[in-house]
């Protein structure tokens, strides 16, 4: 992994890609993506509108759509290939609209009630996303932020680095995941993202909340503007 910041990683990541992502992220977690996304959900308060920030595919956005049906739902991606498989989905109902944008320099003309992400931390500089973040939230607004970790317990990481090395021989099979498979275990063993985010949120006079989840392999933290 030989990049001067994580966020170099996400054209190697994710430009090929695209079109598997759903299928890939569902078994490759044991379907517990599908899990911590209802705990993410979980988070979202009843509001009229909401952004979501490297939305990808929309996985996380079309849930939110669902369960907010009146709300209006902003997702954002700096990927094209990802934005078009995301824009497939959309359907005469959806309150939703996809913009190419950089979530570090995002730069809206509107204000949210709430901002969610689901696997940007790792990319993303605290001091750059978190302030931007803050300008584009309404009073009292909520920032929801989640991502992997790499797993304390003793048997849970021998688990845990045990099956990245079945995926990286995977990835033979796999090559538009070969990258991934390889370099993904190695971005997450490096991270301190929980700790740097919180830091910046409270710097930035955000209230902090933590939720660990599936034996600390990831972690939801929610930060919100008191007024």
């Amino acid at each position: 992994m030989n990049t001067e910041s994580p966020k170099d990683l996400v054209p190697e990541f994710f430009d090929k890609t695209a079109q598997t992502y759903d299928s890939v992220v569902n078994w490759t977690t044991f379907g517990k993506d599908k899990y911590w996304k209802k705990e993410i959900l979980k988070q979202i308060p009843k509001c009229e509108t909401i952004l979501d920030l490297a939305c990808g595919t929309g996985i996380l956005t079309f849930q939110i759509a669902k369960q907010f049906p009146n709300s209006q739902i902003t997702g954002i991606d700096i990927t094209e290939s990802y934005l078009s498989v995301a824009k497939k989905k959309l359907k005469p109902h959806h309150k939703v609209s996809f913009l190419k944008q950089d979530a570090e320099k995002l730069d809206l003309p509107q204000k949210f009630d709430c901002i969610v992400s689901s696997y940007i931390p790792k990319y993303c500089n605290p001091e750059n996303l978190i302030p931007v973040c803050v300008n584009h939230i309404k009073p009292n607004g909520k920032i929801i932020l989640h991502d992997f970790m790499y797993p304390e317990g003793k048997i849970i990481k021998t688990l845990w680095n045990a099956y990245f090395v079945i995926l990286n021989v995977v990835g033979y099979f796999m090559p538009q995941w070969k990258n991934v498979f390889t370099d993904l275990p190695k971005l997450i063993r490096s991270t301190k993202w929980l700790d740097d985010y919180e830091k910046v949120m409270k710097k930035c006079g955000l209230e902090t909340r933590l939720q660990s989840l599936t034996w600390n392999s990831s972690a939801v933290l929610t930060g919100i503007k008191k007024v």
